[in-house]
């Protein structure tokens, strides 16, 4: 099966969109960039998801695992769906049995 989306992890917290895109666009088109931000404080995470057009793009673009970026190595690899990684609902009573 092949992927064209990527998982990029150990960013720099103040990377943004535009950073991304300038160190990945060399390897192909990019559909989308979407840095994860904490809810409340709006700061990012730490990690981002690039979706390239095609997915020979981001297969190229795997070389960037271990490049640094602003003095953090990058993690770079395909991205995988979660299992089972429901949000627990705050409200719901919880099992103390």
């Amino acid at each position: 099966m092949q992927q064209n989306k990527l998982f990029v992890g150990n960013l720099p917290f103040n990377s943004n969109e535009s950073d991304l895109q300038e160190a990945f666009e060399q390897f192909g088109e990019i559909d989308e960039i979407h840095v994860i931000t904490d809810r409340d404080t709006r700061r990012s995470r730490g990690f981002a998801f690039i979706t390239f057009f095609e997915s020979s793009d981001a297969d190229s673009a795997l070389s960037m695992d271990g490049k640094e970026m602003n003095g953090r190595p990058l993690r770079v690899n395909f991205a995988t769906e979660r299992s089972g990684g429901k949000r627990r609902n705050q409200n719901s009573p919880k099992n103390n049995a």
